[in-house]
């Protein structure tokens, strides 16, 4: 290949269904197809050894996803974690051209136009590994960089260049907390504190649900137990949560659009005054936290929550902006009571 000498390039990747339905490409890249692809990326020239590893395995998953880090980034201390490595192509939706490629995260999450975003992480889009082309120009040879959306996108070097991080990555095992995490998470759930939307969504509806607060807790605990983390995927414990989330939202507050409810209007200082989603159990402001939160969330699974509520009709638009109907808030109670009876 005439780079990763001595490096087992075939042990390198885990083919797994979702990496093969997202980041494989199924042929190498022809210099059409790169060149095309550098021209959509703004100009950036791809890293040699990038097409080289692209050319014998185009996309895909890393058996080894560590990388250890010398100092703490916002995902850890002194590691990151990459989900995928983007192939060279448009046919993926993880590809560098494809449908969340590396534009997408510039255009549409506004990340830094630094380079390219050629990883994914496992936090869903809040935080990427990019090749940093800022010291050397559209042509040169890049570094490998953190950038974290959380933390206003700041960048921390990670490799002097793609060789070296690849080359560097190594198993989870070595970094392996779950168990740490499952517990430092159950204590959260179990005892943490509520944002102030909740406690207001509590006392709303008080006179259907007098014991909201735990019901809350009960469903975020099996969660725990489910994943071994307090977090909203896809699965019908999260969808349960999404469905008791907005009924408590919309019990104090108009909903007339998914995007009014899932981030308040553009405002110079964000405010518990002026609820939204993110200001529930995900995110809490700074100078007023709480311990009941995920610390992040995936756009996307809302999106399709919301979407397929609407679509069943089990969200509808009324005079007072979108609700739940009677139905769905009755099914919505009997699974939490069932949670609830289940001890979590």
């Amino acid at each position: 290949m005439g780079h990763f000498e001595g490096f087992d390039v075939t042990g390198f990747w885990d083919d797994s269904a979702y990496a093969l339905e997202q980041y494989v490409e199924e042929a190498p890249p022809s210099p059409q197809l790169i060149a095309s692809l550098e021209e959509e990326l703004s100009g950036y020239r791809l890293p040699d050894s990038y097409i080289a590893l692209m050319s014998a395995h185009n996309g895909g998953t890393p058996a080894r996803t560590c990388f250890p880090m010398p100092e703490a980034t916002s995902w850890a201390d002194d590691y990151i974690e990459i989900t995928g490595i983007r192939g060279v192509g448009r046919t993926r939706p993880q590809s560098l051209g494809g449908e969340f490629g590396s534009r997408f995260w510039i255009d549409r999450w506004e990340y830094p136009d630094i380079g390219v975003y050629f990883a994914a992480m496992p936090s869903g889009g809040h935080d990427m590994l990019a090749l940093d082309y800022r010291a050397c120009g559209r042509h040169g040879e890049p570094t490998v960089v953190h950038v974290s959306q959380e933390a206003d996108f700041a960048i921390t070097l990670v490799a002097e260049n793609f060789e070296a991080f690849v080359t560097g990555l190594v198993d989870e095992s070595v970094y392996d907390t779950s168990e740490q995490d499952r517990l430092a998470d159950l204590a959260a759930v179990r005892d943490g504190s509520f944002s102030p939307v909740l406690l207001r969504a509590f006392r709303e509806v008080a006179d259907v649900l007098p014991d909201a607060d735990r019901r809350m807790r009960a469903l975020a605990e099996a969660l725990v137990h489910d994943k071994g983390f307090f977090a909203l995927h896809a699965d019908a414990r999260s969808t349960l949560m999404y469905d008791y989330l907005f009924w408590l939202f919309s019990s104090f507050n108009r909903v007339d659009s998914f995007e009014r409810y899932l981030r308040t209007p553009a405002q110079d200082e964000p405010s518990y005054a002026l609820p939204d989603y993110e200001l529930m159990i995900a995110f809490g402001l700074e100078s007023e936290q709480y311990g009941f939160r995920t610390g992040g969330y995936a756009p996307g699974f809302l999106q399709d929550w919301w979407s397929s509520r609407i679509a069943s009709g089990r969200i509808v638009e009324t005079a007072d902006g979108y609700r739940l109907t009677d139905a769905a808030v009755t099914t919505l109670l009997d699974g939490l009571a069932t949670v609830a009876g289940q001890g979590g």
